[in-house]
C-alpha cells in the first residue's frame, strides 16, 4: 500500500529536517494493533472493556486505561520511521521498537532496534525519528504502562507499508495477574517477561496486569473465561492480601476458566521472590498448590503448575528484583525462559 495514499492531512511538528512525510494514525489500516483498542469514549488505548472492569474494582477501572502489553506491528519500505505520541505525564515511559530484518541472522525474530521517550518527566507527548535500512520490515513497537491517547506512525511518502507478518501463534496467550505481571520494575515495555516470551516463541499476547489490584476477583475471571486463547497464565499471588484469600479465590477462579475452556493450557504461578523459605510465602504457595492438585485430581490434563521460588535461579539471585518482589530486566528474562520451557511445547504445533 503506498504510503501518499494514506495522507489524511495529519500534520505533526518536523523536527527532522526531512520533507515528504506522511504521518498515520495507527488507528487505520493497514496497522496490527495487539493487546490493547481504543476506546471511543475515552479517546484512549485501553486494555479491556470499562463495563467490565467497572464491576471488578476501582483499581482495576483505573489500571485497564493503562496499555501495558499494547503494541502496534507494521511492514514498510520507508527509509525513515517517524513517531509521535500522546500520553499521560508525570512519570517516565516509554516506547521501544524491535524489528525483523531480512537477510540477516534474526530474520525470524524480532530484536530491538530503538527508544522512543520524553526529555523530559513533565512532558505529555513524543516526537522522535529513526532511519532505517530501506528494506521491507517488519517493526514492532511497545506501549509503556501509561494511558496512551494516540499514537501516529511517520513515513516517506513514496515508501510502501502493508500488514506485519502474523505472529505463529495467533490466538492470544492471556496473563493474569499483579504489577509483576504489569510490568513493574522492567527499564522499558519490551522487558517485561510476556513480551521476551512473546518474542522467543513468536505468540501473540494479552497482558492483563494490574498493580495491587489483582484479586481474583469473580467478574474478572468471567472476563477473562469469554476470551479466546491459546494459552492461560494465572499469576496473582503477591496481590492476595494473605493466604486465606487465596484459599477463598484461587481455586474457583481456575474453575471458571476451566469450565469454559476445557481442553485449553492453564499454567498456574506462585510468585518469583528471592526469599522462599518465608513462612508467609510458604502458606501461600500451599493454596496455589492446592488448585493445581486439585485440578490434577478432576481429571485435568492440561493444567501445569511453575512454582515461582525456582523463576530466578540458584547463582545473584539478588540481582533479579529491585525490592525483593519486582522483578529487574534480569528477573524477567530468567522469569520467561522458566515460564517457556513449559509454554514452548504446548504450542510448539500451534497455528
Amino acid at each position: 500500500m503506498k504510503v501518499s495514499e494514506l495522507n489524511k492531512g495529519i500534520i505533526i511538528p518536523n523536527n527532522f529536517n526531512r520533507d515528504n512525510i506522511v504521518w498515520i494514525n495507527i488507528k487505520d489500516a493497514p496497522f496490527a494493533i495487539s493487546g490493547i483498542y481504543y476506546d471511543d469514549e475515552f479517546n484512549q488505548y485501553v486494555r479491556m472493556p470499562h463495563s467490565v472492569s467497572s464491576t471488578v474494582s476501582e483499581g482495576v477501572k483505573y489500571l485497564s486505561k493503562e496499555s501495558s502489553g499494547g503494541r502496534v506491528r507494521f511492514k514498510t519500505t520507508s527509509k525513515f520511521l517517524g513517531f509521535h505520541a500522546k500520553l499521560s505525564g508525570g512519570s517516565f515511559a516509554s516506547f521501544d521498537m524491535f524489528c525483523k530484518i531480512p537477510g540477516s541472522q534474526y530474520f525470524d525474530k524480532y530484536t530491538y532496534c530503538n527508544t522512543f521517550a520524553p526529555l523530559s518527566s513533565v512532558k505529555d507527548s513524543i516526537t522522535e525519528g529513526y532511519m532505517t535500512d530501506g528494506c521491507l520490515e517488519d517493526f514492532c513497537i511497545n506501549f509503556p504502562s501509561k494511558n496512551v491517547f494516540d499514537v501516529f506512525i511517520g513515513l516517506d511518502a513514496d515508501s510502501e507499508v502493508f500488514e506485519p507478518t502474523p505472529y505463529r501463534v495467533q490466538k492470544p496467550i492471556v496473563f493474569y495477574g499483579s504489577s509483576i505481571t504489569q510490568g513493574a520494575g522492567s527499564s522499558k515495555p519490551g522487558n517485561t517477561y510476556e513480551a521476551i516470551i512473546s518474542k522467543h516463541l513468536d505468540a501473540e499476547y494479552t497482558n492483563l496486569g494490574f498493580g495491587g489490584n489483582a484479586m481474583g476477583e469473580q467478574e474478572m475471571a468471567k472476563y477473562i473465561a469469554g476470551l479466546d486463547m491459546s494459552a492461560f497464565v494465572l499469576d496473582y499471588d503477591h496481590n492476595s492480601p494473605d493466604a486465606q484469600h487465596l484459599w477463598n479465590t484461587h481455586l474457583d477462579f481456575y474453575r471458571t476458566v476451566r469450565n469454559a475452556h476445557p481442553d485449553l493450557p492453564i499454567i498456574i504461578l506462585t510468585a518469583p521472590n528471592t526469599m522462599p523459605w518465608y513462612d508467609w510465602y510458604q502458606s501461600r504457595r500451599d493454596a496455589i498448590y492446592n488448585t493445581y492438585k486439585t485440578a490434577i485430581e478432576e481429571g485435568d490434563k492440561n493444567v501445569y503448575y511453575i512454582d515461582g521460588s525456582s523463576f530466578f535461579g540458584d547463582v545473584d539471585r539478588d540481582l533479579c528484583t529491585v525490592d525483593t518482589c519486582h522483578p529487574t530486566d534480569l528477573g524477567y528474562w530468567r522469569m520467561a525462559l522458566k515460564i517457556e520451557e513449559t509454554l514452548a511445547p504446548i504450542l510448539a504445533d500451534a497455528e
